[in-house]
């Protein structure tokens, strides 16, 4: 991987108000993933690449990243990130709605990495049980929303998003196929462990 490129990456988004993952939920991140060399990964939204392309590091011999991307011209500019940062043989982007692409993939992932429309994490969070194998790591990113989750904010504006995400967080609490918890960190990190693996329909 090219660092010094990843750096102009992550200060041109900064630049741009591009929304990418924070410092201290990367080293989080990092924690998880570098205990044992990772063969995929799956991440929903992609933005510019970033968060991939650091995720990279952490990829197995042939490992590799799926990632998924609506935006076209994020798309474009993540193509050419990951270029940059000479990853690309590593991460593979999926153009398109995640509600659409995430039902036609069949893969198992190691890990699971959700960061991308709020008002879908329920549907997310069901796909990404459904491609993970006991021992996967799901992650979801800005969770706690600002503050408003775990507050009683309840306006108009962003309620959608909000309700859903407290959905996020009731389903992997209750579910006993997994161990949960939420960290206050960046704008909130859940993270579950796939501890067993339902093979119901």
């Amino acid at each position: 991987m090219n660092k010094e490129e990843l750096i102009k990456i992550k200060q041109k988004a900064l630049d741009e108000h591009i929304p990418i993952i924070m410092d201290d939920t990367l080293e989080v991140l990092a924690e998880i993933l570098k205990k044992e060399r990772l063969s995929r990964i799956l991440e929903i939204g992609t933005a510019v690449g970033y968060s991939a392309i650091c995720f990279s590091e952490y990829l197995g011999h042939e490992g590799r990243i799926d990632t998924i991307e609506r935006d076209p011209d994020r798309v474009k500019e993540a193509r050419e990130n990951i270029k940059k940062a000479e990853v690309e043989d590593k991460i593979c982007i999926y153009e398109g709605d995640a509600v659409e692409i995430l039902p036609t993939l069949d893969n198992e992932y190691d890990v699971i990495f959700i960061d991308a429309a709020k008002g879908k994490y329920p549907f997310f969070l069901s796909e990404a049980i459904r491609l993970s194998h006991e021992d996967s790591i799901i992650i979801a990113d800005n969770i706690l929303y600002k503050g408003y989750v775990m507050s009683d904010y309840n306006k108009h504006k962003q309620r959608t998003a909000v309700n859903n995400l407290r959905e996020y967080i009731a389903e992997i609490n209750n579910n006993p196929n997994l161990e949960s918890k939420v960290l206050e960190i960046g704008d909130g990190l859940a993270i579950s462990k796939v501890i067993k693996k339902s093979h119901e329909i």
